[in-house]
């Protein structure tokens, strides 16, 4: 029999994806460190959202997410791979997923977060969430590229997401590596005139007549 898994990213065997409340977690072993966590989204019941103070404080009724039907003679690997990857602060739950296309609900595998364990973080201010991103990263990379590709995914395939949480948090992190951008800039103005007049010198020397 075949699995439905709604995962953000699956790394195993599947032959079909269904495209369709976030929170904040801290990651220190996919996109950050024991030293210093990076930040990941995670699935939290509505009722524990409702108790928290958020800065974006008007979550859409319903998460949007992409669904992976599991083939058969894969079922059991990819279970305990999502176990093994979502062992930190992660529950199992069955939930109904009803495809954009209007075809009927389909019963997925989805793992939730509680508030409760370690890893949960909860609201913090923006620009500290977002500047917090921007300098983290881990084996799984940096963690400001997982969500400016979460912020692109949620614009592709979801455009009637309304997530202004992420939305938010990828504008303040573009606009931090801009102004990065421009401090590199700053400090190495006489690079490209060096260079240039470097270049004209060489070029003389060339073309210098030689008696």
């Amino acid at each position: 029999m075949a699995m439905f898994v709604v995962s953000g990213r699956l790394g195993m065997p599947s032959n079909n994806r269904s495209e369709t409340l976030t929170k904040i977690d801290h990651s220190e072993d996919h996109r950050g460190t024991p030293e210093a966590p990076g930040r990941v989204v995670t699935l939290i019941e509505r009722s524990y959202w409702e108790q928290l103070t958020d800065s974006h404080d008007s979550a859409p009724e319903r998460v949007w997410g992409v669904a992976y039907r599991i083939i058969p003679e894969k079922v059991a690997e990819v279970k305990e791979y999502l176990d093994i990857r979502e062992i930190n602060g992660y529950t199992i739950h069955y939930a109904p997923f009803h495809p954009a296309d209007g075809s009927p609900p389909i019963r997925t595998l989805v793992y939730i977060g509680t508030p409760d364990n370690e890893q949960f973080v909860g609201p913090q201010e923006p620009q500290e969430l977002a500047e917090h991103i921007f300098r983290s990263q881990g084996p799984s990379g940096l963690n400001k590229d997982y969500l400016l590709s979460l912020d692109t995914a949620l614009s592709e395939l979801a455009p009637d997401s309304g997530d202004h949480h992420i939305h938010d948090l990828a504008r303040r992190v573009r606009e931090l590596e801009k102004n990065c951008e421009d401090e590199t800039k700053l400090l190495n103005p006489t690079t490209s005139v060096h260079q240039q007049k470097h270049s004209t010198e060489e070029a003389e020397e060339i073309e210098e007549p030689h008696h």
